[in-house]
């Protein structure tokens, strides 16, 4: 049986530092993860959008732009 959060003594900690206990938890959790194959498909769709790139690097909306159309339309 997994040990409980009492036992941890996880309850005791602040919000914050539970936030960030549990961030620290996830990002081991991804970096124990093997990498994923790519499919061919999606292998071809990258090497379109670097190749698209490539040949138009000024074709590109900066975050910020991106950032306050959505908080614009959505609120924060």
């Amino acid at each position: 049986m997994s040990p409980t959060l009492e036992q941890l003594g996880i309850d005791r900690l602040s919000i914050e530092q539970r936030i960030a206990l549990a961030q620290e938890i996830l990002d081991s959790v991804v970096a124990d993860q093997p990498t994923p194959c790519l499919s061919d498909a999606k292998r071809q769709e990258l090497k379109r959008r670097l190749a698209e790139h490539a040949a138009n690097p000024h074709d590109v909306v900066p975050w910020e732009q991106i950032e306050a159309e959505a908080v614009a339309r959505f609120g924060k």
